[in-house]
């Protein structure tokens, strides 16, 4: 890397001033697929593990690691150039950086692994990864969108979480340790994006972290707009993780039976919060015993210790005894 970044000085080519930033972008070559730009940019630049990644894309470990090995032996035989890109060049990167961005955030949010519900320092590289990104490209919605999603879901840190490190779900929080701070800034945001009138991926989802954060309490939670707005989002960017995030809303506006329906028919058997949201819906649709099997599995693929705790708990208040799973 030390090489590429003298090249870059030498010629003179568009000048980033954040190293980490820099190196994002280079990584993030047009000639490497989607997938390869991330992972790769991930686990070099992020300090991401393999492991993490993998769960990130929902796919096994071993199935990444060879993708980033390929990645890496394309970028070696086509002799791919690692230089700052030109502004003229930025747009055909930009979706890659802000998915890298985006990555990092969550792995800071919800930690894939470890003690710690989350990993601070993650999230606010990411925020401030975003920040400078809106200074290089600021009229491009879809990096506000995702800077003021980031504060919006961010403001929330200090309320998910008990002070012996339980985890707090979102209608038990105490909405007076949010950040009022990052909500005011996220919302301003948002509001100049919807301005715009361009939305993207980004912008809905930070408009749906809006509307939580717009109620003074878990019940007066506007879920037909949010589930509005699930619809706007799959339609825009569809895909199972997007389907079962609209399931929760779903539920909330038509009831569990119709949000089963939902997630019965998407293909996650890998993800825990697949498993998790389902074991919801059937505890509340009184089938206990098939939540308790649902629960088991998402317990099972859960690898961070402060939600695998929670849901044990889950597990426990509705469980008999072991029982057998289908």
């Amino acid at each position: 890397m030390a090489e590429a970044d003298e090249a870059c000085s030498e010629e003179g080519e568009y000048e980033m001033r954040d190293d980490q930033l820099r190196l994002i972008f280079i990584c993030c070559h047009p000639a490497l697929g989607r997938e390869a730009q991330i992972a790769l940019t991930l686990r070099l630049l992020a300090g991401l593990s393999t492991a993490e990644i993998a769960r990130a894309f929902l796919v096994a470990e071993s199935t990444l690691a060879q993708r980033i090995t390929r990645a890496k032996a394309k970028i070696r035989d086509a002799r791919i150039p690692y230089r700052v890109p030109e502004p003229p060049d930025i747009p055909a990167r930009l979706a890659a950086v802000l998915a890298v961005v985006y990555l990092v955030f969550n792995e800071g949010y919800l930690a894939t692994g470890g003690e710690e519900l989350t990993r601070a320092d993650l999230s606010d590289e990411a925020i401030r990864l975003a920040r400078l990104l809106l200074e290089q490209v600021p009229d491009e919605p879809e990096v506000a969108g995702l800077l003021a999603l980031m504060l919006l879901t961010d403001a929330r840190r200090s309320a998910r979480t008990t002070a012996d490190g339980k985890l707090v779900r979102l209608e038990d929080q105490d909405r007076s340790l949010w950040n009022a701070a990052k909500l005011a800034e996220g919302r301003a945001l948002l509001a100049q994006c919807l301005r715009r009138d361009q939305p993207g991926p980004y912008q809905l989802q930070a408009a749906i972290n809006a509307v939580h954060s717009d109620a003074p309490q878990a019940g007066a939670t506007d879920w037909r707009q949010i589930l509005a707005i699930y619809d706007q989002l799959l339609a825009l960017s569809p895909g199972p993780v997007v389907a079962l995030n609209r399931a929760v809303a779903v539920a909330e506006v038509a009831g569990p039976a119709s949000a089963l329906s939902i997630v019965d028919e998407l293909g996650l058997p890998q993800y825990h919060l697949f498993h998790a949201v389902r074991a919801d819906l059937l505890r509340r649709l009184g089938r206990n015993s098939d939540a308790a099997c649902a629960y088991r599995t998402a317990i099972g693929l859960c690898g961070n210790a402060t939600e695998r705790e929670f849901l044990e708990q889950q597990y426990q208040k509705i469980s008999s005894g072991p029982g057998s799973c289908a």
